[in-house]
């Protein structure tokens, strides 16, 4: 491809990725990232915090909302959320005005899942074992909620800071199991299905293997697992966890890839914080098989990363104009956002080497 005479360029000039999972198009815009900032700046986090809040609503042994209270749990805990986005008893309703105004009720369930005790830790600075728990703690949820018949996908979670809406600094995510399957992942089921129809491979067991070859947007890997920046990024640092093997669900990992999912989350979280010596905020969640009984053989269990920090620690990256109207756009490329995760230590900038 040229341009003016001129070679192109994919790390210097304009360009579109696409992006298999959504079928939707990526504006890459590399010439972008030289431009100087004088946006909006974010604060920085304060004070670290204590490893125990009395007035933390998740912290071990405090009230909740109403009458409940916390138990003193010692390590994972799960409860149903006392805010609810989704009520398991709603009354079925379907409305349709001219095929204009169409609605429907929605019934499920949605719970918190407290990583630990520890009101101070993140996924980044938990043991690799307490880690490990939490993925076994997914796994149960999954299976659990999707044995419901009124549940027909779960939503793991997580959203990790202010800026990405967490309301409490305690290490939790969330589990949103729904009626039905939500937009994003419908999108993603339906792009993998139609590459198995037309190839005869699942999409990303091919994308993974192509990836470990050329291993430019590679930021970590262990035996079961790769973190990938991928082609096709939005977010600045985005990344996407894929298990090598063809597997559709966390709960058809084996122990042994539970405790690798687990060790490699704890490697990528450790480097997003190290980036800019920060708590590193960001959304993560697992797109895995709905459970509505369906076979879902393309499906390929994956979890997503989407951090906002473009430059530093105070500069995040808002999606607006073109993105809202248009279509996504970045200015850093995905093989340069890689170079640097994969260049940044795994001992946590909190913890001293040689204590």
């Amino acid at each position: 491809m040229t341009q003016s005479g001129v070679n192109f360029n994919p790390n210097e000039h304009p360009h579109r990725r696409l992006n298999p999972l959504t079928r939707e198009w990526v504006l890459v815009s590399p010439h972008r990232a030289k431009r100087p900032w004088q946006g909006q700046v974010e604060s920085v986090a304060g004070a670290a915090l204590p490893s125990y809040d009395p007035d933390c609503y998740l912290c071990p042994g405090n009230a909740r909302a109403g009458a409940a209270t916390n138990p003193a749990y010692e390590g994972v805990y799960v409860f149903d959320n006392d805010f609810a986005a989704l009520l398991p008893d709603t009354p079925a309703d379907v409305s349709n005005e001219l095929g204009l105004f169409v609605a429907a009720s929605e019934s499920g369930l949605c719970r918190v899942v407290c990583f630990s005790p520890d009101h101070s830790l993140t996924l980044s600075r938990m043991p690799a074992t307490a880690t490990e728990r939490v993925v076994d703690e997914w796994a149960r949820q999954y299976a659990d909620l999707g044995a419901r018949d009124l549940i027909n996908h779960v939503q793991i979670f997580e959203n990790r800071g202010e800026m990405m809406g967490c309301s409490n600094p305690h290490p939790h995510g969330q589990i949103w199991a729904s009626e039905s399957i939500p937009n994003e992942p419908a999108k993603e089921i339906a792009a993998q299905a139609g590459y198995f129809d037309e190839n005869g491979t699942c999409l990303l067991c091919d994308y993974v293997a192509e990836e470990l070859k050329r291993g430019e947007r590679i930021v970590c890997e262990n035996f079961s697992f790769a973190a990938i920046v991928p082609f096709w990024a939005v977010y600045p640092f985005e990344t996407i966890l894929l298990p090598k093997r063809h597997v559709g669900a966390i709960g058809e990992l084996s122990a042994g890839e539970r405790g690798e999912l687990a060790q490699i989350m704890k490697r990528l979280t450790t480097r997003y914080d190290n980036l800019f010596e920060t708590s590193f905020p960001y959304s993560m969640g697992f797109h895995q098989r709905p459970t509505d009984g369906n076979s879902y053989d393309s499906l390929h269990l994956h979890a997503h990363f989407y951090p906002p920090l473009l430059r530093s620690a105070t500069i995040r990256k808002f999606l607006v104009g073109f993105e809202l109207l248009g279509g996504p756009q970045r200015d850093i490329t995905p093989e340069s956002a890689a170079a640097r995760l994969r260049d940044l230590s795994e001992m946590h900038y909190l913890i001293d080497p040689n204590s």
